[in-house]
């Protein structure tokens, strides 16, 4: 076949036949059935990269040696003049090697990334906020919570994004279409890949979108999995929505599925039209495949550069091919998918305006794309959806071992201790302090790198604001942080015989839940500042260090020049609270006096006791408990999504 007599996809945007495909719309509610056609045009899309050498000792030299000076960064293309459609009611595969631009391309459709050219027109009008917001976005990596079931993973997704009302019917009718009855009660890490994948995917659908983009839909599954997610996917574009989804080598029983493909290599399209007729295209162009082939096969080689005759060409030959296809696509397909993209968004700015004056004649107001939910309530949700995960996290049996060994050892190391041994005392107090804040601060710093891509995720698709997310988040820290150090005080307490009053184990309890906090605030403003879990690892722990020595109990005569130090230390006021609970008034002079180690003892309860008082303690603490948030939420908030 010529190529002028190529077939592209429909470009005017129609609305789906009712009467299509119903059988499989009697487990959906009504309005999941038929969403608000929605086609979107893609016009010259770019994106660049700048790269920035590490080699500054290289950069200097060769500046010093050169005139001019080399620039120190350099752009890299991604992708470049991207153009086509993907039309309500249809599948568009995308195509093509490893790292030739699908998944960019893929963020740029679904507005999670901004392209450095090019736009995206929705139903002839430049996409906004509020249009990405209606295309449901799965990335390659499932974002999913593991110790949630796939029914409450879609349950706290739609009470997120729905009215009350209408949560359990939507819930209900996504696990039907999707066939995810039968692991509903199963937790996300123990199902398939398929079945996880559909979980994914069945969090955009539960709001019923107009577009869906998924990346690497099949990636990890056997061919019959693989086919089931494209019927699946198929399935959605019957019922009138623009399904886009890069598969990496699809079964040629799954290639017949497609309605439009999109071949991509290096960045650039070079091949754009219906499935059925690439094999043609290429025929024409001077690459013909073999009999019996499966057309995605001989698609992927050609967009590495290899042809079927030779599959031992080297680099050059390969680059060759490349030039080839895209040059011949830019003569004979390029002129055409534009002209029908400029005649599609004619027609769908056509369509609309009608649309909009049929709206007005009738009276009815357009709905909103997303419900809208209180900041309480979505506060209220996500607290609880944090407390049923982290309950998994927080209390599983290492970490539980890990607390009990340290209470227990302590207790035997300080087994019935005198309150006259003020030194064994003070390491004790000092020990107490100096774990709790490693522990602490250690786990915290975690939180945020670990849940940023599903907040980010989730964030994009309008279903919360930063401020109800760290909320729900702080609160929820509440019960479970303090519950094992609660109990660590409770043995270690009575097993080494400090102060036997309720009065001194209550306030004893009240310092290390309090100092368990605000150790925990360090670790997440620096793991909220790096976002990388094993930088900011590295970085509380030499913070900690710093802690420890100028906490008061190893150097009592501290240089100084790094005196200022310990004041921004929470072990040392910890430290210093342990001892005016432990010691009242003037027992510490009594007892030091029957010290044989007097000297020793005295220098450090002096440098300790003198430097700050138990109410100074008491408000730095505070302040270093909300500094440490404030400087958190700032920090996240400076995270583009």
């Amino acid at each position: 076949m010529p190529p002028e007599q190529l077939i592209f996809p429909n470009t005017t945007p129609q609305l789906p036949n009712p009467a299509r495909n119903r059988s499989s719309d009697r487990s959906l509610p009504s309005d999941l059935s038929s969403p608000h056609p929605l086609s979107l045009h893609f016009v010259d899309v770019c994106y660049r990269v700048k790269l920035t050498t590490n080699n500054t000792a290289g950069i200097r030299l060769t500046a010093i040696l050169s005139s001019p000076p080399p620039p120190s960064a350099q752009e890299r293309s991604i992708l470049e003049g991207i153009t086509g459609i993907a039309a309500a009611g249809e599948l568009l595969a995308v195509l093509g090697p490893s790292g030739s631009g699908k998944s960019t391309f893929l963020t740029i459709l679904a507005g999670r990334n901004i392209p450095s050219g090019g736009s995206i027109i929705a139903n002839g009008r430049k996409a906004t906020r509020s249009v990405f917001r209606r295309i449901g976005f799965v990335p390659q990596d499932d974002v999913l919570y593991p110790h949630l079931t796939v029914r409450e993973t879609l349950t706290y997704c739609a009470m997120l994004r729905l009215p009350g009302d209408r949560v359990r019917e939507s819930v209900e009718g996504v696990m039907a279409e999707l066939g995810l009855k039968g692991c509903g009660e199963t937790v996300v890490k123990g199902v398939s890949g398929g079945e996880r994948k559909r979980v994914a995917i069945g969090h955009e659908m539960l709001v019923n979108p107009s577009a869906v983009v998924v990346d690497e839909p099949t990636s990890g599954l056997d061919s019959t999995a693989a086919g089931r997610m494209v019927e699946t996917l198929a399935g959605m574009a019957r019922k009138g929505r623009a399904v886009v989804a890069s598969i990496h080598q699809p079964a040629s029983r799954v290639y017949g599925m497609f309605d439009s493909v999109m071949l991509m290599a290096e960045g650039r399209c070079i091949y754009y039209g219906r499935g059925r007729d690439a094999v043609d295209y290429f025929a024409s162009i001077g690459f013909v495949s073999e009999i019996f082939v499966n057309p995605a096969d001989f698609m992927l080689d050609l967009a590495n550069g290899v042809t079927r005759t030779d599959h031992q060409a080297d680099a050059a030959d390969k680059a060759t091919v490349k030039q080839s296809l895209i040059s011949s696509y830019n003569k004979v397909l390029a002129p055409k998918v534009k002209a029908s993209v400029n005649s599609s968004i004619a027609a769908s700015m056509a369509s609309a305006e009608a649309l909009r004056i049929g709206s007005q004649r009738t009276g009815k107001k357009e709905t909103k794309d997303f419900s809208t939910i209180s900041w309480f309530k979505q506060f209220s949700i996500l607290l609880r959806r944090s407390l049923r995960e982290r309950r998994h996290e927080t209390f599983n049996s290492l970490r539980v071992f890990q607390v009990m060994a340290a209470a227990f050892l302590a207790g035997l190391m300080w087994w019935h201790s005198s309150i006259h041994d003020v030194q064994d005392r003070l390491g004790l107090l000092f020990f107490i302090s100096i774990f709790w804040g490693v522990f602490a601060s250690f786990n915290a710093v975690f939180t945020f790198p670990q849940e940023r891509v599903i907040v980010n995720k989730e964030r994009a698709s309008g279903m919360y604001p930063l401020s109800s997310y760290f909320m729900a988040r702080m609160v929820g820290d509440l019960p479970m942080e303090l519950v094992l150090p609660a109990i660590f005080v409770l043995i270690i307490y009575w097993m080494a015989s400090l102060r036997p009053e309720l009065g001194a184990f209550l306030l004893t309890m009240v310092v290390i839940l309090g100092y368990v906090l605000v150790a925990q605030g360090l670790g997440l403003v620096i793991g909220a500042a790096i976002m990388n879990a094993k930088q900011a690892s590295t970085i509380v722990t030499i913070t900690m260090l710093a802690f420890l020595l100028t906490g008061g109990f190893y150097v009592q005569k501290v240089p100084i020049c790094m005196k200022w130090l310990k004041y921004t230390s929470f072990t040392f006021y910890c430290f210093r609270l342990l001892i005016g609970v432990q010691y009242r008034e003037d027992e510490i002079s009594f007892y030091r006096a029957l010290s044989h180690n007097h000297d020793i003892t005295g220098d450090r309860e002096a440098e300790v006791e003198g430097q700050v008082s138990v109410m100074t303690s008491m408000a730095a603490l505070v302040i270093m408990f909300f500094g440490y948030r404030i400087l958190a939420y700032a920090a996240l908030r400076r995270i583009k999504v």
